[in-house]
């Protein structure tokens, strides 16, 4: 399947409007030539379980069968230990996408696959040179640390970007796994383990993202907060995904797939 049948039109715009920044590619290029897709390389070998078809197959076999769906070139995969839950890709040329050990502990085995359905989404939609650029000036220490610095306003576009490119991974998670799955997968995230939001409203969740647009729009001062609140997060809040998830499986492009 092709991206363009799924990616978000709010991600198109702004990657449109990313690229368009004088010198960003002059910075992309600086933050490739130093090493950066190498060093966590590297780190993911060193210090991660590498999964394969032989090295825990439960979970590595998650992965092929949404590489085959999104046809894209299988990542590398790793498990890492963490008890924070969380999925995350990195690199272009040397692409690995990582779960935590918490995550798997959460999560059952379609919400799982909804979660690597959204990483892979990343790599369909052709994400991952900004995203992998975003993470490194986001976390930007030592001799990345004055790249970073020079490169602020360009941050928080990328910010932007990544907030909005997170709405089309969502759709990737839902056409490999439905909406159901999806949006269970992301109340997990919001309110924790299937122990305690197991019988969570899901229709009801969503609808908080309207109260939240509703709010922002009752008075300058809002919106001025919950802009700031925003500008420097990298994924969209949980109520507005699952909207902008189910709105778009009700959808005629969503049944025709």
């Amino acid at each position: 399947m092709q991206y363009t049948e799924f990616i978000h039109p709010e991600d198109a715009a702004a990657l449109k409007a990313l690229k368009a920044i004088p010198m960003l590619s002059t910075i992309v290029k600086k933050v490739m030539d130093i090493g950066a897709e190498q060093l966590q390389t590297g780190l993911n070998m060193a210090s991660k379980v590498k999964l394969s078809p032989t090295q825990l197959p439960r979970l590595y076999n998650i992965l092929p069968p949404i590489c085959e769906q999104l046809e894209i070139k299988e990542p590398e995969f790793y498990l890492e230990m963490n008890p924070a839950p969380n999925a995350y890709a990195f690199g272009d040329t040397q692409t690995a996408i990582t779960i935590t050990s918490a995550l798997v502990d959460m999560m059952s085995e379609d919400e799982l696959i909804g979660v690597v359905a959204h990483e892979c989404g990343h790599i369909a939609c052709r994400h991952m040179l900004y995203h992998t650029l975003a993470q490194v000036i986001a976390n930007a220490s030592g001799m990345f640390e004055t790249l970073a610095k020079l490169a602020v306003p360009i941050h928080y576009a990328l910010m932007y970007w990544q907030r909005k490119s997170e709405l089309s991974c969502d759709r990737a998670a839902a056409y490999i796994v439905g909406p159901k799955a999806t949006a269970s997968m992301l109340a997990r995230l919001a309110g924790g383990p299937k122990s305690i939001t197991s019988e969570l409203n899901l229709e009801e969740l969503a609808e908080q993202a309207d109260l939240y647009d509703a709010f922002c729009k009752n008075g300058l001062w809002n919106k001025t907060l919950q802009t700031y609140a925003v500008m420097d997060q990298d994924h969209p809040f949980t109520s507005v995904r699952v909207r902008e998830m189910l709105k778009w499986t009700e959808s005629e492009d969503y049944q025709n797939m």
